[in-house]
């Protein structure tokens, strides 16, 4: 006999029966008894999974991260687009490969169909998981131009654009614009950097990088007179956007040999050609008032600036400074050299105190001077035939427009036709000369750098 079926007070049926389903009602589908299907829907549920998560990272569209001037450019979001095109392509032929494996596996639930979807779903995954990382890279980056910090980055967009355009420009003969240009940051927690256009990225899994970033901490933003670290960042994507990457450490080792140095001498300026010519270049882009934001970044505990890294890219904290001071009283600037140079020997008093060799603290001095001229002072193929300076001249005249400028800064007035790498030389005058409060200092930088 069939079991009778007991209801219970809570209406569940009674131990050792069987429930029973109510028939669907008129225009209602009939519900599958429990466990009905479970293996046809998750075979099936794997390809739908993959393809709606490769479906999700879709390419940016214009508007999405705002339309004011803030906004990443058209160019950027192309490359970004382009970039994601090539990945979702992949990713799409292994998602093709989970539905081919789920329609076997549906036809044939076997072990071995069964373990090749699981096979195929988890390449799949994978894929999905490395596009994602990229996807994500650029949403938190592109978002953050729809934040409060937003005006911030537009200024650091601007005065990294200026250095470009005032590079390519004055080169003794013309070169293909690269394009997009660099596009700023913020990143809390990190020092500046710089990743270059073309370069792998870890953070992209090693997928080459559109254009140049310029990662820029909270604290830099926040006291925008220690922005030289924009024009140091910049100038190490004009290092290689300039074709100088490979002729600037050549150069630097052959002069030193030339002059006489040891090869343990001219090995280690080599070493620090990077660094060092993102100093330089900043310094001529920006003017005295770059030397004061080094300063800001290097002027640490004896410990640290004295200490030397044989594999390090910086030069040693103690010696760098004396590479902008040469650069500096280059340009003319010899009073600010000599006052910035007394500050640091007053600081720093004892150099053999610390861990740099013997033989490379004696020789600095004429070492450096070699190499500061050998740098800036003569002439490059690269540049069209001429020298750094003469590529970006900066003289007393620039000088006179960048304190012009912080007179105007400080009183909250338009600060003119100033091209804007100088702002935040304008800004460093008001700030030294207390021309303003510090907070109406930042306040009309970014007004003055963001305004339309």
């Amino acid at each position: 006999m069939r079991p009778t079926l007991e209801p219970s007070v809570n209406g569940a049926a009674a131990p050792g029966t069987t429930a029973s389903r109510a028939p669907a009602g008129p225009g209602q589908r009939p519900v599958p008894a429990p466990g009905a299907g479970i293996q046809r829907a998750w075979l099936r549920n794997q390809s739908v999974n993959v393809a709606r998560h490769a479906a999700a990272l879709r390419p940016f569209r214009r508007g999405e991260f705002g339309t004011g001037d803030a906004a990443p450019s058209e160019g950027h979001l192309q490359a970004v687009n382009q970039l994601l095109q090539t990945l979702r392509r992949s990713m799409l032929r292994v998602g093709t490969e989970v539905t081919r494996a789920h329609q076997a596996a549906a036809r044939r639930p076997a072990t071995a169909e069964l373990q090749r979807l699981t096979v195929a779903k988890e390449r799949a995954h994978d894929w999905v998981r490395a596009v994602e990382r990229v996807w994500d890279f650029y949403f938190e980056l592109f978002g953050q131009r729809q934040s409060e910090v937003a005006p911030w980055l537009l200024a650091a967009d601007r005065i990294a654009l200026d250095c470009y355009q005032v590079s390519f420009m004055r080169l003794g003969t013309a070169k293909s614009i690269p394009a997009p240009p660099p596009f700023a940051y913020m990143r809390t927690g990190f020092s500046p950097a710089t990743f270059r256009r073309q370069i792998p990225l870890r953070r992209l899994g090693q997928q080459l990088n559109p254009f140049p970033l310029v990662q820029l901490p909270y604290h830099r933003l926040v006291n925008p007179w220690t922005l030289g670290a924009i024009l140091h960042e910049v100038s190490h994507n004009l290092h290689n956007d300039l074709g100088l990457e490979r002729v600037v450490p050549r150069r630097i080792h052959a002069r030193l040999r030339a002059a006489g140095f040891s090869e343990a001498v001219a090995r280690t300026w080599t070493r620090w050609n990077r660094e060092l010519f993102a100093d330089v270049c900043g310094l001529l882009l920006g003017g005295p008032a770059v030397v004061g934001s080094l300063f800001d970044v290097i002027g640490r505990s004896p410990a640290t600036v004295l200490a030397y890294g044989p594999n390090a890219p910086h030069p040693t904290p103690y010696l760098r400074a004396f590479i902008s001071l040469e650069l500096l009283r280059r340009m003319g600037f010899t009073d600010e050299a000599a006052a910035y140079r007394r500050l640091w020997t007053r600081m720093y008093p004892a150099p053999g105190a610390g861990t740099i060799p013997r033989e490379l603290l004696a020789t600095f001095p004429e070492a450096n001077r070699v190499v500061v001229d050998a740098v800036c002072f003569r002439r490059f193929a690269a540049l069209g035939g001429k020298a750094l300076c003469e590529v970006l001249p900066f003289a007393a005249k620039e000088q006179q427009i960048v304190e012009e400028a912080a007179g105007r800064l400080a009183a909250g007035t338009d600060p003119g036709i100033i091209p804007e790498r100088l702002v935040i030389g304008a800004a460093r005058v008001a700030l030294d000369r207390r021309l303003a409060r510090p907070e109406v200092v930042s306040r009309n930088f970014y007004t003055a750098l963001a305004r339309s």
